[in-house]
């Protein structure tokens, strides 16, 4: 009966809130080291939203149903065309093993933080494995009972699948590095898993949350994949290392706190960003870059707004090359007009 009612929930779900620019979504979803996890929302709409009416819940290790205890109440406001930023509440700096803290710049990050006890709530506590749902409504006291009986349930958006334990890429499912790969059918571990200590972006296209159950997740339809961290570069662009002689790594979440949305109108009102194209994205490290004679330069900057190099544009087609370092990078261009226009890109 609870699946049943779980997949009637959807149906309604998905008739209710399909409409482009209309709810909230999932726009940035955290899965790093240890107890690095934490999920950004977008009010796509162009009034504030109070928090309080909405929730996030996991569905662990293939589970076709979520309980109260699975689930927590989310608290605050979301401002029009703004995000929310939530994260696990692991703050105790002398924590080890599953109470080792949150990196301080993920702390940084944070609008609000969720689910410290894990007896209490579990749902902050996904692996890539875990599918992820922001609900509608307030949910009960008791633990044990199904989310769907909160009351005014609907389902906004999902991340991952309901009921499917994908695989590590040794093919076990559940099992350790296990997530949502980028080779159909996307759970077998085929490719490069990409959910698993990875942050995923939402792309800038979609207007509206996946409220209707898929029949595959490919992870990359409407999301950017990035990894859990970065190596620390210099004012140069060279690797720093630390005194045990390995790189330094850095937490790789600067895109948290800001979402680039085609449902916001300043975001596509300049003529400069629809006469400027990026492709492909992502890439191998290569982009050519297309505009209309309105661009003048580029600068290239990594995941924590470090400058890596800047070129002149002259030509109308140019192709620049990033480098083979995996991760997230900002191309800031600088029009004749003497504005910027800013385009996210990742090498995979």
């Amino acid at each position: 009966m609870k699946k049943t009612l779980l997949v009637l929930s959807l149906c309604i779900s998905f008739i209710s809130f399909s409409q482009d620019c209309s709810n909230l979504f999932i726009s940035e979803y955290v899965e790093g080291w240890s107890n690095n996890k934490a999920v950004e929302i977008y009010n796509p709409t162009s009034s504030a939203v109070d928090l309080s009416n909405y929730f996030i819940a996991r569905y662990s290790n293939g589970a076709s149903v979520a309980t109260n205890a699975n689930a927590i109440q989310l608290s605050g406001t979301i401002a029009a065309h703004d995000v929310y930023v939530a994260v696990i509440e692991k703050l105790d700096s002398t924590g080890q093993g599953q109470e080792a803290p949150v990196w301080d710049s993920l702390q940084a990050k944070a609008d609000g933080y969720y689910c410290p006890d894990y007896n209490v709530s579990n749902a902050f506590y996904w692996n890539g494995n875990d599918a992820i749902l922001l609900g509608a409504g307030v949910l009960g006291s008791t633990p044990g009972d199904d989310i769907t009986t909160a009351s005014n349930f609907a389902i906004i958006d999902i991340f991952g699948k309901i009921g499917e334990n994908p695989a590590n890429s040794a093919g076990a499912a559940g099992g350790t590095g296990a997530g949502w790969s980028t080779d159909f059918p996307y759970n077998t571990g085929a490719g490069t898993i990409v959910t698993t200590d990875h942050s995923l972006i939402r792309k800038s296209s979609v207007k509206n949350g996946e409220a209707a159950p898929v029949s595959f997740f490919n992870p990359l339809d409407q999301w950017d994949s990035i990894p859990a961290v970065v190596v620390r570069l210099d004012a140069n662009g060279d690797t720093l290392f630390g005194t045990s002689g390995n790189p330094i790594l850095d937490g790789n979440w600067n895109s948290l706190g800001i979402h680039a949305c085609d449902c916001n109108p300043a975001a596509v009102s300049s003529l400069e960003n629809k006469l400027l194209s990026v492709y492909p994205n992502p890439s191998n490290g290569d982009f050519f870059i297309k505009h209309e004679g309105q661009i003048n330069s580029v600068v290239v900057l990594n995941a924590l707004g470090q400058k890596i190099y800047s070129i002149d544009l002259n030509n109308h087609l140019t192709t620049i090359n990033i480098g083979n370092k995996k991760g997230l990078y900002f191309l800031k261009f600088k029009t004749n007009k003497e504005t910027y226009s800013t385009r996210r890109v990742i090498i995979k």
